[in-house]
């Protein structure tokens, strides 16, 4: 089944993706360690060129090209690497969320010094945005900004539920340089892990991959270091998330297709009541809207990337729809897929009981369901108001 008109190309990369995942990615996930970043699975994603399809820029296989390219491509990307390894499509996200601002807002030099290497997978990028007092209200950060002279500035405060922390090898930081701005007084700022003053802890959460607490004491930063302009921080932190929301789609709809798959294998061998699961109506009814879920998700994500590609005006709101949908249509189709599976799937180690716990945490990320509503319902009123 294709997904918003795919070509023979999307098709045929889709196909070779997937078994890049199952074949060269997974078995590298196997070996690491839950709560710990990867780096020989970060470093693979960069040997084979894969990391190159978070910029756009890249000759490797997720390069530029009518098929790979763009928002649409990196959507392709993620949800044929969630499908195989979900391991190797957060390690492959990460290294986006990270290292974008840089891409996009870092000069010459922080560029050669900190992309080329999270390009390659030589280097491990985090995305430092959220605090223990301002996850969904973004525009109300604490960590900040103190000048300290002409030309730096020391950074005071924490940083919580940060994704590859304490191990990345650098930061990309949003701190408070002007007090009662709210969003307009936030700053983007690049920032070594080395750096004296920064220290970081790990967090055990549900899902297996890294997340920490940063504090900073002091830690000194310059005008060198700056990503973008002072005081327009949020726009570097809007930019990059309204890139990558679609994209979380996508990982959701990766997951829903493999735990939809799964369950279309288990029900039609499994042996109930006489027949098989899939003859009683329940369950293939039950499979049906599973699947028909799964594909309006992955419509609307596709939809979404495609109108980011084009420069459409009304791009926040496609985002925060396409998110909003898939993730929620990926928790119902892992849970219904548990269910029709039984026991087995709570089993440590099933497929299932791995998607179950991986499933829960993009509907809270990148904004919670909570504010993609809002995000949704703020501009579709103000459209109504400007049609008044």
């Amino acid at each position: 089944m294709t997904a918003f008109s795919l070509n023979p190309e999307q098709i045929a990369w889709r196909t070779e993706l997937r078994a890049l995942a199952a074949e060269r990615l997974r078995p590298l996930a196997e070996k690491g360690e839950p709560g710990r970043v990867n780096r020989p699975l970060v470093a693979a994603l960069g040997e084979l060129g894969l990391l190159d399809g978070l910029f756009g820029t890249g000759e490797g296989p997720a390069g530029d090209g009518p098929a790979r390219g763009g928002a649409l491509g990196l959507c392709l990307l993620r949800e044929s690497l969630a499908h195989a390894c979900t391991e190797a499509e957060t390690a492959l996200a990460l290294q986006g969320l990270g290292a974008h601002p840089v891409a996009e807002y870092g000069s010459a030099a922080q560029r050669e010094r900190w992309l080329t290497p999270a390009r390659a997978g030589r280097a491990v990028a985090a995305f430092a945005l959220s605090e223990p007092g301002a996850g969904s209200d973004a525009a109300a950060l604490a960590l900040r900004a103190s000048r300290d002279g002409t030309s730096s500035w020391r950074l005071t405060g924490e940083k919580c539920w940060i994704s590859n922390a304490p191990e990345a090898d650098f930061y990309t930081v949003f701190a408070r340089t002007t007090l009662d701005a709210g969003a307009r007084g936030v700053t983007a700022f690049l920032v070594p892990a080395d750096r004296a003053g920064l220290s970081g802890t790990p967090l055990d959460m549900l899902s297996p991959h890294p997340i920490g607490a940063l504090a900073f004491d002091g830690v000194r930063v310059t005008t060198d270091d700056l990503l973008g302009e002072p005081d327009r921080g949020f726009r570097v932190a809007m930019t990059t998330l309204n890139r990558f929301r679609p994209s979380v789609g996508a990982f959701a709809v990766g997951m829903a297709s493999a735990a939809l798959d799964a369950t279309l294998a288990h029900t039609a061998q499994r042996d109930a009541f006489g027949g098989k699961l899939s003859d009683l109506q329940a369950v293939s009814h039950q499979v049906a809207e599973m699947a028909m879920r799964t594909e309006a998700a992955r419509l609307m994500v596709y939809a979404a990337a495609a109108a980011y590609d084009r420069g459409e005006p009304d791009v926040a709101r496609r985002a925060a729809m396409a998110k909003l949908l898939a993730t929620e249509t990926a928790q119902f189709v892992v849970d219904a897929a548990v269910q029709l599976h039984g026991a087995c799937a709570l089993r440590r180690g099933h497929l299932l009981e791995h998607l179950y716990r991986e499933v829960r945490a993009p509907r809270i990320y990148e904004g919670a369901s909570e504010v993609q509503r809002g995000i949704i319902a703020k501009d579709l009123y103000a459209g109504a108001a400007a049609d008044g």
